[in-house]
């Protein structure tokens, strides 16, 4: 008997197994199409909030009426708004482009856990959004590297069908990449989700958009979405912090100066300095190039960044840090200095969020021994912080239309573990250092 045709047979029966138990990726999605609509230059457009230091919001938007006020009415009722904020307004050029009036007025103090309705410019729709609550649980919806594609508007599905507190974006947001007008049709496909949240985000690469000796970097990105930099004492919109309930976060720039003779540095050391783990046990860093990553993608693009700060938040004990840049998502061990330690940080890559560069398919094998789950595909992750101990992480994968929970993990605080006790000398050494 001719045993070629049991052994083809064999072989395909192998392959069907093997296909089986792994995950079948949709194919791509092209990018959104936004078609062109008249509207009343004075209506508020591109609609998004962020949360300016305690019990107060900065709401954004922009008008193509350059003489529309900068106010906003709000108050706990719809259609009756009890208080009013003026505001500042700023524009920018690029080359042949003109942006339009981007108005950023901050409201408060508000009340924790709460609903507002309000009104931008004294016109248009009313828009309402719930304030964070004043201590735990608290949720977080995560997603980087967002671009405006298909794959784009189902991750903005699933994190809307989430009950979540606050948006984190470590950075690639719109992927205007200096198409201006990619800046707006962004602003508009998130505003349903960003006017009712606040998204706090950071930097990345496709917010640079510098033309050398023509055009510096980030002007549109620092025009457009104001976080609270001076509100923590920051000099720079790049780099900042803000807390929410019991949760300390800090956003880190990637693509400015990080050596421990940079400003970013420096500020993040007095900044630090200010921590109370007492009101604050959970300490969450994020910024956008991956320093553990096992992807073949962007190897080792944040070393510099992580030799210069990873022993800074190591003996500050951070909880977890949040990063995109790679197109996939990788969860590891709690890390520090290349190795697995249980008084490091957790590492979370989150790039996934839909953009249109498309997903960084290979992985580095065999995976290193701090890398405990891996995968090209689009998705989000939530993360609830439930008590000063414990947090719930999970990432959802974005597999046809539906969100499929892919990885989950509990979370101890470093607080709870007696880390942060350990190295409480550590960290006032580095601190006091000049």
């Amino acid at each position: 008997m001719d045993p070629k045709p049991i052994i083809t047979f064999l072989l395909l029966i192998s392959a069907t197994v093997i296909a089986a138990q792994e995950y079948v990726r949709p194919p791509p999605r092209k990018a959104l199409h936004f078609p062109w609509s008249r509207k009343p230059s004075s209506l508020p457009q591109q609609v998004h909030i962020s949360l300016a230091g305690d019990k107060h919001m900065r709401v954004t938007w922009t008008t193509n009426d350059k003489s529309a006020p900068s106010i906003v009415e709000y108050g706990t009722s719809s259609g009756k708004y009890s208080s009013v904020a003026q505001g500042e307004s700023t524009s920018y050029s690029y080359l042949l482009y003109r942006s339009g009036k981007i108005h950023h007025t901050v409201i408060g103090p508000l009340e924790h856990g709460t609903v507002y309705f309000y009104q931008c410019g004294g016109q248009g729709p009313e828009f309402q959004f719930k304030t964070p609550p004043a201590q735990f649980p608290i949720t977080f919806a995560v997603a980087g590297d967002m671009g405006q594609t298909g794959w784009t508007k189902s991750t903005l599905d699933h994190i809307e069908q989430c009950k979540y507190d606050v948006h984190l974006l470590p950075g690639d947001l719109s992927y205007a990449d200096y198409m201006q007008s990619r800046w707006d049709t962004f602003g508009e496909l998130v505003q349903p989700l960003a006017s009712a949240r606040p998204w706090m985000v950071t930097q990345g690469n496709h917010e640079k958009e510098n033309i050398p000796l023509l055009k510096d970097g980030f002007a549109s990105y620092n025009s457009r979405w104001k976080m609270p930099y001076e509100e923590s004492g920051s000099s720079s919109n790049l780099y900042y912090s803000f807390e929410v309930a019991g949760v300390h976060a800090i956003m880190l720039g990637s693509y400015t100066d990080y050596d421990e003779y940079s400003d970013q540095y420096r500020w993040l050391k007095a900044d630090l300095s200010k921590v109370d783990r007492q009101k604050t046990p959970w300490l969450v860093v994020l910024f956008h190039v991956p320093w553990y990553n096992s992807n073949k993608a962007h190897q080792g693009e944040g070393d510099s960044m992580m030799a210069a700060m990873e022993p800074l938040l190591y003996a500050a004990s951070v909880d977890i840090v949040l990063t995109g840049h790679v197109h996939a998502y990788e969860r590891t061990k709690r890390v520090n200095s290349g190795k697995s330690d249980t008084c490091g940080a957790v590492h979370i890559t989150i790039g996934d969020g839909g953009n249109r560069e498309g997903l960084a398919h290979k992985y580095i094998n065999p995976s290193p021994e701090w890398s405990v789950f891996r995968e090209a595909s689009f998705g989000h992750g939530e993360l609830k912080i439930v008590n000063s101990t414990h947090a719930f992480w999970t990432w959802h994968r974005n597999d046809d239309d539906e969100p499929v929970r892919s990885d989950q993990v509990w979370i101890t605080s470093l607080v709870s573990s007696g880390c942060v006790a350990e190295k409480r000398y550590e960290l006032r050494s580095i601190l006091v250092a000049p």
